[in-house]
């Protein structure tokens, strides 16, 4: 299963005075950048139903040119939800009250389906007047098309571009144009490995896409074609050092589990031998073959023997 969760908020985390850039450059404007805190996780307890919410991003910072701060709140959401707004009011009302401070509410709709807009208000209201009506921006990732962020320099358009408005066709060459911009971004590694994962995540192309991506690739100017092979070479290369480690890690615990595997045998070998003297070379070759578990039950089982022949009578009944 996909944690959209953590991917989103990794992202955002990492890149959020982008974000702003890119979806809400008015807020941006009056945003003083060197001010941002990232808050740690916000928790909140739903008294009726004792359930525990997390709030998945909330950044402090400072109006530009000013001592007064405000709070950002920004909640991704992976699936169309009932009752959402209400949530999102929820939270803001929570926030303005933990912390004393103005919130700017912000919700990521991430999901494919369904294209439908999603509401950006929650209302209450009365026949002869309306008591609330909350408000919260609403950005929609399926209602955006794509090209018009392809050539945006920022690396937020470059991860999201991938889960913007794409027809099936378009795949192989969105996923080209991500990796282009990303390719044209000062990044460092690190950075440039959060969102080639990600692209890789929400946009991982079959076999025929593939062919049809490494010809499109080729019609690039040598310039631009060489740029994006040395990022494809670096997502490469990264996956080799993590199947390594894999590779390592599963090695280790398999090491691990036969040498407990061939203690315990040894152990065993060494009681029968002391008890009943040499096992012959049939018992032996049965208990070999025996799995960890099942060498536990014979420890067990030797306690009640009496003799060699009882251990064979007892391998007997052990499925081959």
């Amino acid at each position: 299963m996909i944690d959209h969760d953590r991917l989103f908020k990794e992202l955002l985390s990492t890149f959020f005075i982008e974000f702003l850039d890119l979806f809400l450059p008015e807020v941006r404007e009056y945003v003083d950048s060197e001010s941002l805190d990232l808050l740690d996780k916000e928790i909140f307890t739903d008294i009726t139903s004792g359930e525990r919410h997390e709030v998945d991003l909330v950044a402090k910072l400072k109006f530009k040119g000013q001592d007064t701060f405000f709070l950002v709140h920004v909640e991704s959401q992976a699936q169309a939800q009932l009752n959402f707004g209400k949530r999102m009011h929820s939270y803001f009302s929570r926030l303005h009250e933990k912390h004393n401070l103005a919130v700017y509410p912000i919700a990521l709709f991430t999901y494919d389906t369904p294209l439908a807009k999603q509401s950006d208000r929650y209302t209450v209201a009365f026949p002869d007047r309306t008591v609330l009506d909350f408000h919260f921006r609403a950005i929609q990732l399926n209602q955006l098309n794509w090209r018009d962020f392809a050539r945006r320099d920022n690396p937020v358009a470059s991860a999201l571009m991938a889960k913007m408005r794409i027809a099936s066709e378009e795949r192989p060459r969105v996923r080209l144009e991500c990796i282009r911009l990303l390719a044209t971004l000062k990044l460092n590694r690190a950075k440039m490995q959060l969102i080639l994962g990600f692209i890789d995540t929400y946009l991982r192309l079959n076999d025929e896409e593939t062919r049809t991506y490494q010809a499109e690739l080729a019609e690039l100017g040598d310039a631009e074609k060489e740029k994006v092979m040395e990022v494809t070479i670096l997502w490469k290369e990264e996956g080799r050092q993590e199947g390594l480690q894999q590779g390592l890690e599963q090695g280790l615990e398999q090491g691990l589990q036969q040498g407990l595997h061939q203690g315990k045998l040894s152990v065993i070998v060494h009681q029968i031998e002391h008890r009943f003297g040499p096992i012959e070379p049939r018992t032996a070759a049965r208990i070999r073959d025996l799995s960890s578990d099942q060498l536990d039950s014979l420890s067990d089982a030797l306690l009640d023997f009496t003799q060699q022949a009882d251990l064979a009578a007892w391998l007997e009944k052990i499925p081959g």
